[in-house]
């Protein structure tokens, strides 16, 4: 197919553009109500962050916002992250060596991480449960299993290095 059908957003894109800027609707009124402004950055930061699941981090979400408005500085984005954050809106994990990543706070999960090919793994906060449970009964600590990872090995990693 060829022509301006060819490039017309079909009607699932449509949907889903539609839940995203009502998703971002709803958090810049969540921002104006707390004293918060609704600035371009804002905006294009939670569209992105809406538009994507996945996790990405600070200079992923600048590279983005910037794709749209070039004139949008990295303190700002780390700025709105942190603003963001403390309404509950997104949270950050560190997934190993490397900077934070941040992503929606409604999707909170637990991280596992292949230490041999960098593979990560989302996890229901089940799995760390038990953890949580025998860290608080034993020890009176409570963890917080979503700001960082496990780090181990795959199940092809695994595979491929055989027993140990």
């Amino acid at each position: 197919m060829s022509g301006p059908a060819a490039n017309a957003p079909s009607e699932h894109d449509e949907k889903r553009d539609a839940a995203v800027d009502e998703s971002v609707a709803d958090v810049i009124e969540r921002m104006r109500a707390t004293g918060g402004r609704a600035t371009t950055a804002r905006r294009l930061i939670l569209r992105s962050l809406f538009g994507s699941p996945r996790h990405r981090t600070a200079e992923d979400l600048a590279a983005e916002v910037q794709a749209e408005a070039p004139d949008v500085h990295l303190s700002t984005v780390y700025r709105n992250l942190e603003e963001l954050e403390r309404l509950g809106v997104v949270t950050h994990v560190h997934l190993g060596h490397g900077p934070a990543t941040y992503h929606l706070a409604p999707t909170t999960h637990c991280h596992l991480v292949c230490e041999e090919c960098g593979t990560v793994l989302e996890v229901g906060d089940q799995l760390f449960s038990a953890l949580a449970t025998v860290t608080l009964e034993e020890f009176g600590f409570t963890i917080d299993p979503h700001h960082f990872a496990m780090r181990g090995r795959c199940r092809d990693c695994s595979r491929r290095a055989g027993p140990e």
